[in-house]
């Protein structure tokens, strides 16, 4: 357990309780987030996905788990940083950056080395800089009460050398706020897992709640911090080659995206773990409830414990 990965993964906070909505407020809740799945997918902007590498997924789970937030916040903070709006930001930034840098910086022979370094060493800062602002935003929505302040989160940016000022903490904040035009209350997989597991508690399914809803927290971290290699994996499943084509790719991006795909892949998975008797029975379930093919569920759960334990897993 000494690798930075697995320490994001000890963690853990107390969870939601189980069984104390009302089947008239599961339903639609089930039937918004099916749509806002559905709208997300259909509008779907081809760099989707390019900030959920796992270097930044890791440094946004171990950075809140420093700051002692729990699990949607991590998952939130993620998802602003990941969302279609963020992302043009940053492209702006960057042209912005490098529109000064040519207008301050002579290209001479010489300086382009230099030239070159300082606009890295700009966009990098940046990125951070807002990084830290999208955990802010996202402590503050969460139902936690750590939410994280410009005190702390200026000492840990002068941890690494920054110094930015509490001024330039709120301006960062405000950018990102006007980027995502103040809709910053996105939906995560998280809420997509805790609702399904709710539904299928009011179906009849009699799992344990704790130690499945703890199973699938697992798995979805693993699921973030192992993102490409799992999609890959399931790729090669689907299309049944091991070299997938640039345009077989690009259109798995709606599958790799699709929360909902997520979601029920990981409570599969979990179920299987700690109920293989149980199992088949769960994705029935899932399936009448979400539509996702027992077939889709059953290479998604492969793809995931191919990598969790390096066996052959879940098998008709």
């Amino acid at each position: 357990m000494g690798s930075p990965v697995r320490r994001a993964l000890q963690y853990r906070d107390a969870g939601p309780v189980f069984g104390e909505v009302t089947p008239e407020m599961i339903e639609d809740t089930l039937i918004h987030l099916v749509t806002e799945n559905e709208q997300y997918l259909s509008e779907l902007s081809g760099q989707a996905g390019c900030f959920k590498e796992t270097q930044i997924v890791e440094f946004i789970f171990l950075l809140s788990e420093k700051w002692h937030l729990d699990q949607s916040a991590r998952y939130r903070a993620v998802e602003l940083l990941e969302s279609c709006g963020f992302s043009r930001f940053m492209i702006k930034q960057i042209e912005q950056i490098c529109k000064a840098s040519k207008e301050n910086i002579k290209s001479r022979e010489q300086g382009q080395g230099s030239s070159r370094s300082y606009l890295k060493d700009q966009i990098y800062d940046t990125f951070v800089l807002r990084l830290v602002s999208c955990i802010q935003l996202a402590s503050k929505l969460s139902l936690h009460y750590n939410i994280v302040n410009s005190d702390t989160a200026l000492k840990f940016l002068q941890s690494l050398k920054y110094s930015y000022t509490k001024q330039e903490l709120l301006e960062s904040e405000l950018a990102v706020l006007k980027t995502l035009h103040f809709q910053i209350n996105v939906s995560t997989p998280l809420a997509y897992v805790e609702l399904l597991l709710e539904v299928l508690g009011h179906n009849g399914c009699l799992l344990p709640a704790e130690p499945l809803h703890q199973m699938c927290m697992q798995l979805l971290d693993f699921s973030y911090l192992t993102r490409d290699t799992i999609y890959d994996t399931l790729l090669k499943i689907a299309i049944e080659n091991s070299t997938p084509s640039e345009l077989q790719v690009a259109k798995f991006l709606t599958v790799k995206e699709d929360f909902m795909l997520l979601a029920v892949g990981i409570i599969s998975t979990s179920v299987f773990i700690l109920n293989p008797g149980q199992w088949r029975q769960v994705v029935e379930h899932l399936n009448s409830i979400t539509g996702i093919t027992s077939q889709s569920i059953l290479e998604f759960s492969y793809a995931v414990l191919k990598h969790v334990v390096g066996s052959t897993t879940p098998k008709e």
